[in-house]
């Protein structure tokens, strides 16, 4: 445990000692104005600066922290020949209420895939957890508090609240999203191609998003155990 502080303190400031802020959102993040990203997500704005994630969730650098869902090779034929890409989509995530997708493409591997987690860095999220189900009723933030749906192209997924100790109820790509997210236990449909990676990973992705667009009272709140983001030290 202190060898990894030792480590988040060092990442903080090889960052600071570098990093020379384009936004104003930035320079109030390296000013120590704002020292937890959830402030960021309360205040609904909108980060632009990998930077920004890399001073306040620094773990998210760690390869630990991320997973390549897939690499694919992509032509493209043109006037002076065929052209071949690399096309990579990675997931981040700190394990506590954070997390994010991107893909990136490039004429080799290793940069498309520091270019998916730049762009998962800039598409991180913030959800909620909580206990949802009615077969738990714990109250303690093991699996989402709602079903939530998410959508893309073909693909459509729903995430149900499940019991402690069940799981995640899905596939390889959902198990390491959610695993990423800090979702320790979930149900889960989904339907259309879900062959394909980058639409089922999206869908995914938008149905975590889905826990802060609904609504809750706030003595569902607190009979569920409703959380925001990181809960503590895990």
């Amino acid at each position: 445990m202190a060898r990894e502080e030792r480590n988040k303190k060092d990442n903080q400031v090889n960052v600071d000692d570098s990093w020379v802020p384009k936004t104003e959102l930035g320079k109030i993040v390296k000013e120590g104005k704002i020292k937890d990203i959830g402030e960021i997500f309360e205040r609904g704005l909108q980060i632009l600066e990998t930077e920004i994630v890399d001073y306040l969730l620094p773990e998210l650098s760690e390869r630990e922290y991320q997973e390549v869902l897939s690499v694919n090779m992509v032509q493209r034929m043109t006037d002076s020949g065929r052209r071949v890409k690399f096309a990579c989509i990675v997931v981040v995530g700190n394990k506590n209420g954070y997390v994010g997708l991107g893909n990136g493409k490039a004429q080799e591997v290793g940069p498309a895939i520091r270019k998916a987690v730049t762009d998962a860095k800039l598409n991180l999220i913030q959800i909620k957890r909580g206990c949802g189900s009615w077969e738990c009723n714990c109250g303690t933030a093991h699996t989402i508090p709602f079903q939530v749906n998410g959508r893309s192209s073909s693909v459509s997924v729903s995430l149900l609240p499940a019991p402690r100790g069940l799981g995640v109820a899905m596939g390889d790509i959902g198990k390491k999203m959610l695993s990423l997210a800090g979702v320790k236990d979930v149900w889960s449909r989904s339907y259309g191609q879900t062959q394909t990676t980058l639409n089922l990973a999206t869908s995914i992705f938008n149905a975590l998003k889905q826990t802060n667009n609904i609504v809750v009272q706030q003595r569902h709140i607190e009979r569920i155990g409703i959380v925001s983001g990181k809960i503590g030290e895990q």
